[in-house]
């Protein structure tokens, strides 16, 4: 907690009132003396509106967390609450689909695919975890796929020794006997 004394702040803007009115001479010296001491509270709460505005837009750009700004006699408290980091790192934001080609901005297909219900189910969490549904997900697959910088690759990759953790040991106990191959398109 932070305390923040406006008076300091009241107190210049009195002096410089003052101030200007020493040119008109005593008279008019005096009234804006008389004028600075009756506005000190109009002064104090527009200070206090233009901090508490501040901390608002403190707030809304914290991503977990507030500040809070507490009236205590004549000074404020600046409370500021911030979320302790989670032992769970938030996820990337999903990237962003590619825009399509020019030439593909044109009527749609529809088009019937049978496949596996398993490879399905893997596709729908691949779509989830990209943030788009299948239909988008499937349709930037083929995209990338028949792009014609896209590169097919197949690499048998059993010559490679994985020591602690093997990537294919599901894939084996699925029963696809000895599979470790990498295939797909970049």
């Amino acid at each position: 907690m932070v305390r923040m004394d406006i008076t300091p702040y009241v107190d210049s803007l009195r002096r410089d009132l003052v101030a200007a009115a020493e040119a008109g001479g005593d008279e008019l010296k005096q009234a804006a003396e008389r004028l600075a001491y009756a506005l000190d509270p109009s002064a104090r709460l527009a200070l206090m509106e233009a901090i508490s505005h501040a901390a608002a837009e403190i707030t809304a750009e914290l991503p977990d967390g507030s500040v809070d700004v507490r009236l205590v006699g004549r000074e404020l408290d600046f409370v500021v609450e911030v979320a302790p980091p989670s032992a769970v790192p938030a996820p990337p934001p999903p990237p962003a689909a590619p825009a399509p080609p020019e030439d593909e901005d044109g009527d749609l297909a529809r088009i019937t695919l049978r496949i596996p219900e398993a490879v399905k189910a893997r596709a729908e969490e691949r779509a989830a975890a990209a943030g788009q549904s299948l239909n988008t997900w499937l349709v930037g697959v083929v995209r990338a796929a028949s792009n014609d910088h896209a590169i097919n690759i197949d690499v048998d990759l059993s010559s490679i020794p994985f020591v602690g953790y093997d990537p294919f040991a599901a894939t084996r106990k699925q029963g696809h006997g000895n599979a470790r191959r990498m295939t797909g398109w970049l």
